[in-house]
């Protein structure tokens, strides 16, 4: 990982320069808001383009928007808490005490993502939507869990940041909902060079030692991922909140509609060309 040394300098560098108290932006945020105004972008929400999103009113487009906005947060709670256990978990293990003092800056960092995501959630929605995904232990060849770990964050961290850029710059977004998609990007940036960097470093050491069944099996498994990663976007529990109608049925349409599908695919375009090119998967998978 000798490579990686200069990347993880700069990065712990410009973390130290950049850090950051989350409470001080909490206290001034509003006690309660207005449910008709946006909290995420239109073009974003799961049921965009769809005929069951263009028969809504404004105000109904917009209440959704707000339980659209808590699902894309809750996401990024679970996402993050199982992300900082992994890294706590490889903090200062064998063969990786040259990344781990920029392990330090990512689990700071995300702790304090985690604390605005879980403040709007309750404090304007009264609730965190629960985690779905289930993780069944098996066993890995050698450096697999690694990679797939690592991989499997970089993955759900590119399709979070492109929505984070988005609203960033949404100005027709209420102001906290910007607030905290730009702060969230702010440190993203830094995840995404590690992990690009990382994934790549990792991959090319360990695959030529995996025999043919396991890499073909590393492939599928993230080409899944992508999938389940997606399905979550999706989410009944949103639009039941919203007072739409057969919720589940309404997910199932959404996700299986032709928007749902070129949405999709664009937004994880940079991250399946970069998977593509770096040899680690072969072929895009099915979004």
């Amino acid at each position: 990982m000798g490579g990686l040394s200069k990347t993880i300098e700069r990065l712990c560098e410009v973390s130290k320069n950049d850090y950051n108290n989350p409470y001080p932006y909490l206290q001034a945020w509003p006690r309660t808001l207005d449910p008709e105004q946006w909290f995420a972008s239109p073009e974003l929400i799961s049921l965009y383009e769809t005929p069951e999103y263009e028969r809504l009113s404004d105000a109904r487009k917009q209440r959704l928007s707000l339980y659209e906005a808590v699902n894309f947060f809750s996401l990024n709670i679970h996402g993050e808490k199982s992300l900082v256990e992994g890294l706590a978990k490889r903090l200062y293990e064998r063969e990786k005490e040259e990344i781990s003092p920029y392990l330090h800056h990512f689990l700071d960092e995300e702790n304090k993502h985690m604390i605005y995501f879980a403040e709007f959630c309750i404090r304007y929605a009264g609730k965190i939507y629960p985690d779905k995904k289930v993780v069944f232990p098996r066993d890995y060849e050698s450096g697999e869990e690694d990679f797939l770990f690592f991989a499997k964050v970089l993955i759900f961290e590119e399709i979070v940041d492109v929505y984070n850029v988005r609203m960033s710059m949404d100005e027709t977004l209420a102001p906290v909902a910007r607030q905290i998609n730009a702060l969230h990007h702010r440190d993203e940036a830094r995840h995404l060079v590690f992990g690009r960097r990382l994934v790549t470093d990792l991959f090319h050491r360990y695959s030529p030692m995996w025999s043919a069944e396991t890499l073909e099996g590393v492939r599928a498994y993230l080409k899944d991922y992508f999938v389940a990663t997606w399905s979550e976007y999706y989410n009944p529990l949103v639009y039941q909140d919203a007072g739409l109608d057969d919720p589940w049925e309404l997910r199932e349409k959404a996700f299986r509609s032709p928007s749902g599908r070129r949405r999709r695919k664009k937004i994880a375009a940079g991250c399946v060309r970069y998977l593509l090119d770096n040899g680690i998967l072969t072929e895009e998978p099915p979004l």
